[in-house]
């Protein structure tokens, strides 16, 4: 599991889809009590940062939406409560510059 904290247009198709796919499996588990990777470190960091989450939400459609995808998959806004901002990482961003560099995608291009 992953939410990167990179600018979504860095992304390649296959890391902004996936994030987003991912991205809704915590909000599952943060707001409807699902028990499944609660205890994942990428889910522990989005905890009490539902809000936070939401925006990053908001950033992935406007990245889908830009690349003529549709969303289809929009968050209850009434759920988006907590911090604003994230501000613990499991990784630095320049870590995930890292990561995201030595994986065989088109990332950053």
């Amino acid at each position: 599991m992953r939410i990167w904290d990179i600018n979504p247009e860095k992304l390649c198709n296959k890391h902004l889809f996936g994030e987003h796919r991912e991205l809704h499996a915590i909000w599952s588990i943060l707001t409807n009590g699902k028990k499944g990777y609660r205890n994942h470190p990428e889910t522990k960091r989005w905890v009490g940062k539902n809000k936070a989450l939401y925006l990053r939400h908001e950033q992935l459609i406007k990245e889908i939406d830009k690349r003529n995808y549709k969303h289809n998959s929009p968050l209850d806004k009434k759920k988006a409560l907590g911090k604003l901002k994230q501000n613990q990482f499991v990784n630095t961003k320049a870590e995930q510059k890292i990561i995201l560099k030595h994986k065989n995608c088109d990332c950053f291009l």
